[in-house]
């Protein structure tokens, strides 16, 4: 299941939900990334407390969390193919869908490039600008990538 960007239930706990679940069906691969993702989020909250803050993690800083995790995950990919593991591949292309699934839809590229359109349109051509002003409109729901792409071919 794939939330939208606005019906974001609180996804650390849905997580821990799933977590006792999959514990439950004996599930050893969800437990598994659920148990890793856990403690990633662990380790970023005992972070944010050593910086001097509450230590509680929005579902935004969540889903940044996560997207850290999917792209480690797109990056061991790539290694893995090129080295020709594919057993170890698998299980990260495995472990990138179950991410995939508390991660907000992304928007297509025809979406990125209305935006980007608007924005060069009302008279911004300088790349920085346009894509702090972008990336602000999409929180979240778009690759940093596609959208530097579609930004270059804009103002290119």
């Amino acid at each position: 299941m794939t939330l939208g960007p606005y019906n974001l239930p609180m996804l650390k706990e849905r997580m821990m939900s799933d977590l006792k679940e999959a514990m439950k069906s004996a599930d050893r691969f969800k437990v598994g990334i659920l148990r890793l993702l856990m403690s990633a989020m662990q380790n970023e909250s005992i972070a944010l407390k050593g910086k001097g803050e509450t230590g509680d993690l929005t579902d935004e800083a969540v889903i940044a969390l996560l997207k850290r995790e999917a792209k480690k995950r797109k990056e061991s990919i790539e290694l893995y193919s090129g080295a020709g593991r594919g057993d170890l591949k698998e299980t990260e292309e495995n472990e990138l869908e179950f991410i995939k699934q508390y991660l907000p839809v992304e928007m297509t590229e025809e979406e990125i490039k209305k935006v980007v359109d608007s924005i060069v349109a009302s008279g911004d051509r300088e790349f920085s600008s346009v894509i702090k002003k972008a990336m602000a409109e999409f929180k979240g729901r778009a690759d940093g990538k596609v959208v530097a792409n579609i930004i270059h071919a804009a103002i290119g």
